[in-house]
């Protein structure tokens, strides 16, 4: 596995897969990586001759106040994990190889950015949008993989990947849970051992909101309503829990059949966010 810590290196490499006609897939990360981040590198290998798999905790990304200092750092391990999924190449650039100084370019989806994570994260999304472009740009991929987990996150690089014409397809891969439903993530280690007995309850409401609309429950605002309830009773401090048309994340309609229910809430310090996607 090549270990690339420069942008002229990561050129260098793709320049030499490319002219080896060789199709290369995108796992872009900011580390500290589990079992989720283990399966997006699994189905890009089943799509690509190399996976390359950046790791970088963007600074754009974080807003005043949040975890950008203290944001675990692991990358010892993540090598180690890489390297036994056989990943062809890492790419762990330092902020200034991926930012000039006086850098002022700005990628914005704003019909997707500023609602749901992004109404309390302001310039979050932008964060993103830019950082991913950045990456195509480098690794100039013909596949990314990203994870459902981060729903809206994968909805922004949906637009962003049409509207600019990249030419890279995209690859959802489903949410990885831990026994008890929780979703993987890198923020799970902030819980307390008491924190993490409830925490699986977000992932409860969210089902069960899915069973009430699948029963034929169609009073969204009552259903939203509930589960706020239930999770504030629970020990959280819901942010939002939102019933959403898949395709635009717009507030369902009745006739909508493709469905995604987004909910992010607080417990203690921790944020968590998590969804559920089907059909009626």
């Amino acid at each position: 596995m090549l270990s690339l810590t420069t942008v002229e290196s990561l050129r260098e490499a793709v320049k030499t897969w490319r002219t080896k006609g060789n199709c290369i897939a995108l796992v872009p990360t900011m580390g500290n990586l589990h079992a989720g981040h283990v399966k997006l590198v699994e189905a890009a290998r089943k799509k690509a001759d190399k996976v390359v798999v950046s790791i970088f905790v963007n600074p754009t990304q974080f807003g005043a106040g949040e975890d950008y200092e203290t944001y675990p750092r692991t990358e010892k391990e993540d090598k180690r994990k890489l390297e036994a999924a056989a990943v062809d190449g890492v790419f762990l650039p330092s902020v200034r190889q991926m930012y000039e100084p006086d850098a002022g370019t700005v990628v914005s989806v704003p019909t997707l950015s500023g609602v749901y994570c992004g109404a309390s994260r302001r310039g979050h999304f932008d964060g993103v949008a830019t950082v991913v472009t950045k990456l195509f740009n480098l690794v100039q991929p013909d596949s990314a993989f990203f994870g459902e987990k981060d729903f809206q996150q994968l909805a922004v690089i949906r637009a962003l990947v049409r509207d600019l014409n990249f030419p890279v397809t995209l690859h959802g891969v489903v949410t990885v849970r831990e026994a008890d439903g929780l979703a993987m993530s890198s923020r799970n280690s902030y819980l307390s051992a008491q924190q993490r007995q409830v925490a699986p309850l977000l992932y409860q409401a969210l089902c069960q909101a899915r069973t009430t609309i699948l029963s034929g429950a169609s009073a969204r605002a009552d259903i939203e309503r509930q589960a706020v309830l239930f999770l504030q009773e629970a020990g959280f401090q819901p942010e939002y829990f939102s019933v959403c048309r898949a395709s635009d994340l717009k507030p369902a309609a009745d006739t909508d059949t493709e469905l995604v229910i987004l909910a992010a809430a607080k417990l203690g310090t921790t944020r968590l966010i998590d969804n559920v996607c089907f059909s009626r």
